[in-house]
């Protein structure tokens, strides 16, 4: 081994680091709108169906920026798309806080939702490429550590933010209300993010796809000894098709005519983590637990502790995710997550209804409590990472721009469907309803878990098939 070879597991972690900003601002972008919409719908008149769009509007902009971030990044890297994103967050963060009406609010959420979807496909992959296939999986899942800081100082940002003025309508700084703020604070890593992209490599399977083999060699070197490089080349130039680059059709079998199988399980795992309903707790959760009774300082504190909650589950499947392996952990949070969402239904079946809101006893109250955060807990161990490190490692080098941007697309339209569908669910089945459903879709990803997802665990890129 060459003699900075001690050095290199640091410098591989700090890239890996460097690049899982992107899942921060991702966090962070996704969950400060959780304080906002009470000022949205004060600053710009809208009904439930209206503020449904405006919180649902970014995850437009996502889906459209997983699907062309995963082949531009085939085309042009994935660190050049990263700086994109980079810059493409720090315009939304400024827009959103600055906006005087619900148009130009839905347009720069739009452009924050592309840097977001074009951040929670190139983040796993990227490192995905550049990690050893032994520590991959808990250096991938850096990037769910970073998505749920992301939202755990968003919420604890709205927290203290709402607490200083007031209220998130209540003006703060420069005459500005509280929730603006909400939105600017997110300038600050924005812009340390655009910064600190510029002194990272590019992906070495990038590279070799574009012909930089020399590039690919020094990035390879950081993970592999110098007597394993030219294998480890060769296998990866074995991998790429040698008639043409990475292109949106390798995902078709050109012997059947069909979609590869793999492609369907991706999309399988995309929908399925959405289905689960967490990004109600995500976007809503202040309105959720308001809703039951609770004021909104306290909606948001308890928003805090699901984060930490959060937090401390993803450390967790870091710890676990390369020793017992992805699958095991995607079918028991699934259980875990039937099993709780089941609970939550039936508690929000017993509220009563007091001046119009619903109201909890004590008792179902504490229960709700409980039950949501060890939701929260199995899906921060499981699906909440796993999904996104089996997205980034699943797939053959050939198609793996390609089957991220397909998967990524399906992810978000996931994602979209169910956020702007909960404040009419609310509004017609109730909480107990909506929570009803989530409960059956976690029961029925246990199924497509066992049935057609395999481990990934322990191999190397160059090993991934197309079936």
């Amino acid at each position: 081994m060459p003699a900075t070879s001690k050095r290199q597991p640091v410098y591989i972690f700090i890239i890996c680091c460097i690049a899982a900003i992107g899942g921060f601002l991702f966090g962070f972008d996704s969950g400060v709108i959780n304080g906002t919409v009470d000022g949205l719908q004060s600053a710009f008149d809208s009904d439930s169906v209206g503020t449904g769009f405006n919180v649902a509007s970014m995850l437009l902009g996502c889906a459209v920026g997983a699907f062309f971030a995963g082949r531009l990044a085939d085309l042009y890297g994935r660190r050049t798309i990263l700086l994109v994103a980079a810059a493409f967050f720090l315009i939304s963060a400024w827009g959103s806080g600055i906006a005087a009406s619900s148009l130009e609010f839905v347009i720069y959420r739009i452009l924050g939702g592309i840097a977001v979807g074009a951040a929670s496909v190139m983040t796993p992959a990227y490192i995905s490429e550049i990690a050893p296939s032994r520590v991959r999986g808990r250096l991938a899942t850096i990037q769910q550590v970073a998505i749920i800081s992301g939202l755990f100082v968003s919420f604890l940002s709205n927290y203290l933010l709402a607490q200083i003025a007031g209220s998130s309508v209540s003006a703060l700084w420069l005459d500005f209300a509280a929730w603006r703020w909400m939105f600017w604070i997110e300038i600050l890593p924005a812009a340390f993010f655009l910064s600190a992209l510029l002194f990272i490599p590019e992906s070495p399977r990038y590279l070799i796809s574009a012909g930089k083999e020399d590039k690919a060699r020094k990035v390879l070197a950081l993970a592999y000894a110098e007597s394993e490089l030219q294998a480890k080349v060769m296998e990866i130039k074995e991998t790429l098709s040698s008639s043409h680059k990475p292109r949106l059709s390798d995902v078709i079998n050109r012997a059947t005519g069909k979609v590869h199988s793999i492609v369907w399980v991706g999309i399988g795992l995309a929908v399925f983590q959405q289905l689960v309903g967490i990004n109600v707790v995500f976007y809503y959760g202040a309105v959720l637990w308001q809703s039951v009774g609770f004021s909104e300082n306290d909606a948001l504190l308890i928003n805090v502790i699901s984060g930490a909650v959060s937090i401390g589950a993803c450390l967790i499947a870091i710890s676990l995710i390369d020793s017992i392996g992805r699958k095991p952990l995607l079918w028991g949070g699934s259980v875990g997550m039937a099993v709780t969402l089941g609970i939550l239904s039936y508690v929000f079946s017993t509220a009563s209804i007091i001046n119009g809101s619903l109201s909890l006893t004590d008792d179902m109250g504490v229960i709700a409590l409980l039950s949501a955060n060890a939701y929260v807990l199995f899906f921060n161990v499981s699906w909440g990472p796993v999904m996104w490190v089996m997205l980034g490692e699943m797939f053959p080098n050939q198609m793996r721009g390609s089957g991220l941007a397909i998967s990524g697309l399906f992810q978000w339209l996931a994602n979209f469907s169910i956020t702007m569908t909960f404040p009419i669910l609310l509004a017609s089945v109730g909480l107990a309803g909506a929570y009803g459903f989530y409960a059956l879709c976690a029961a029925v990803s246990i199924f497509f878990v066992v049935k057609f997802v395999k481990e990934t665990r322990g191999r190397e890129l160059e090993a991934m098939t197309y079936e």
